[in-house]
């Protein structure tokens, strides 16, 4: 039995069945065309909800994509018709992934501090349609744990109008004010995909000679 068929058969995940749904309808009944979605930043991005993303973006015209800092290797970029046919992607941090396309004009930055970012929602500045989260299996009480990646997405999945998680038992369960309840949670998909990880890279020789002397 893999990680997927003990977890779906769990009485945490018994109990909120009916939030279940293919990984489709989780895009489809959640995300309009003309929404704004904010996607789980860092190592917790939910692969899984952003690849049926990507691939129906076509018949998702106008969404905005809010990014904190995007770690896959997914291009939503260089998708079919090009960016400026599907997505409008605009950025709370400048990664790697969309740094050219700032550059060009092709996508946006919206630049202010971290910690003012919960503000911009919980004041009602900016509106938000939908989250798309990753999260642990819920416990017997029905939490689940943001795991490796609470930062901004706790207070933006607290102000969107929906909430569509990706359950994936490869997220450690973290403790602290990192919960969110599964009656807040609209629907949910179940995952098994290993936790995205950082790459720094080799060291720069220059890099090396400095560390001798920390």
């Amino acid at each position: 039995m893999n990680h997927i068929d003990y977890f779906e058969n769990s009485d945490s995940i018994k109990k909120y069945s009916k939030k279940k749904v293919s990984i489709e309808k989780a895009i489809t009944n959640y995300i309009n065309p003309g929404d704004r979605i904010f996607i789980d930043s860092g190592c917790s991005e939910p692969i899984e909800l952003t690849k049926k993303l990507i691939e129906l973006g076509p018949s998702l015209p106008d969404v905005e994509i809010l990014h904190f800092l995007s770690l896959s290797d997914l291009d939503y970029y260089e998708t079919a018709g090009g960016i400026e046919d599907l997505f409008r992607h605009n950025a709370f941090f400048i990664g790697k992934s969309l740094r050219k396309y700032i550059k060009n004009g092709q996508a946006d930055y919206s630049p202010m501090l971290l910690s003012e970012i919960p503000w911009l929602f919980k004041l009602g500045k900016m509106h938000l349609d939908t989250a798309l989260i990753q999260v642990c299996p819920p416990d017997r009480y029905g939490y689940c744990s943001y795991g490796i990646n609470v930062d901004i997405v706790k207070p933006i999945a607290e102000a969107a109008e929906h909430v569509v998680a990706e359950i994936n038992p490869n997220m450690p369960r973290t403790l602290g004010d990192s919960f969110i309840h599964m009656d807040d949670i609209d629907a949910f998909v179940l995952s098994d995909h290993d936790i995205i990880e950082f790459d720094y890279g080799e060291p720069q020789e220059e890099a090396k000679k400095i560390a001798k002397f920390v």
